[in-house]
């Protein structure tokens, strides 16, 4: 005779927020006059490709976990939020020494946040995007009530510093976001998904240094980004002149101003705010997005209330586009 039973579900509240932000880099600040001694580039040559002018890279204790243990300690400061009301961290990260032990796990221990759900994704550049919806779906679910997500990378030991090509790109950071439950939705539906037939443009070469055909990555990202963004603010009910701010990952000025153009061009207004954190934080992976943010809040460039509108994309090739409203 068969058993028929019933399981209970959770349920969430129907909207989320994020309600705080918090960022880390190295110590080290490098020039590009410092990279061309010791590899064949100059200053010009940088600023013209990439447009970084110069990038922060992390002494040696300032890991994946140390920087995100930083950032997620602020975010929750600004989100005046205590250790103890987390159930949940999501850690966005390519770039941990080994698979295990996660960074997650550390993380929430260092932080005083005991006993929570802890995991690391990877999804690259993207990674912070993903990491962001996941945990606004966690919570709708019923199944957290405040999150802490946080994007944090090291890529200076996966870098070969006589590759003049990627050398100059990448720098270390981590950016750090909480989220909660709202009453009405300041966190928009994702925009996910990936192009796995360009899995080969981004790469680790010889299973240990970071590579990526930068030609064939440029052109991808400046036809195909535009529209994931613009899919995004339509998923949220929103028109491309909704938009307050642009925080595009930070993988290169000429690719964010590329994509700011095409909004621009498709309906997002001319007063349009662009991150350019890049130019002196230069590419920090799944940090970027959330570093860009908090280094904007700071400044007074982005204001409580604004719509942002945030589009990851990087290795996998894997994309995501969400419309969030700053805290």
């Amino acid at each position: 005779m068969s058993k028929t039973s019933t399981l209970s579900l959770t349920e969430g509240p129907n909207a989320t927020r994020v309600v705080g932000f918090g960022s880390a880099q190295g110590n080290r600040v490098v020039t590009n006059d410092d990279l061309a001694r010791i590899v064949d580039t100059n200053d010009e040559w940088i600023q013209q490709r990439v447009g970084i002018v110069s990038r922060r890279l992390g002494e040696d204790d300032q890991t994946v976990v140390s920087m995100a243990v930083e950032a997620g300690s602020k975010a929750l400061a600004d989100a005046g939020l205590s250790p103890a009301e987390v159930d949940q961290v999501i850690i966005a990260t390519c770039t941990m020494p080994g698979p295990i032990p996660n960074a997650a796990a550390q993380v929430a221990d260092r932080i005083g946040i005991k006993a929570s759900g802890a995991f690391d994704l990877n999804a690259a550049c993207a990674g912070f995007c993903y990491a962001l919806n996941t945990a606004s779906d966690f919570i709708r679910a019923g199944s957290a009530r405040n999150v802490l997500v946080i994007g944090a990378e090291r890529f200076q030991e996966w870098l070969d510093w006589q590759d003049r090509a990627n050398c100059i790109i990448f720098a270390d950071g981590a950016g750090a976001a909480v989220v909660s439950p709202a009453e009405q939705p300041s966190i928009g539906p994702a925009t996910l998904g990936s192009a796995g037939d360009m899995v080969d443009t981004i790469y680790l070469r010889e299973n240990r240094y970071i590579y990526q055909e930068g030609q064939t990555v440029f052109r991808w990202a400046t036809s195909e980004v535009a529209p994931v963004a613009t899919r995004a603010v339509e998923r949220a009910g929103l028109r491309l002149s909704d938009v307050d701010v642009l925080v595009a990952h930070q993988a290169n000025l000429r690719i964010v101003e590329a994509i700011a153009r095409k909004l621009q061009n498709q309906g997002a207004r001319d007063d349009l705010v662009v991150a350019r954190d890049i130019v002196h934080s230069g590419n920090t992976s799944a940090a970027s997005i959330p570093l860009a943010i908090d280094h904007m809040r700071s400044a007074g460039e982005v204001n409580s209330g604004d719509v942002l509108l945030l589009v990851g994309f990087g290795a996998g090739l894997s994309y995501a586009g969400q419309v969030i409203i700053c805290p």
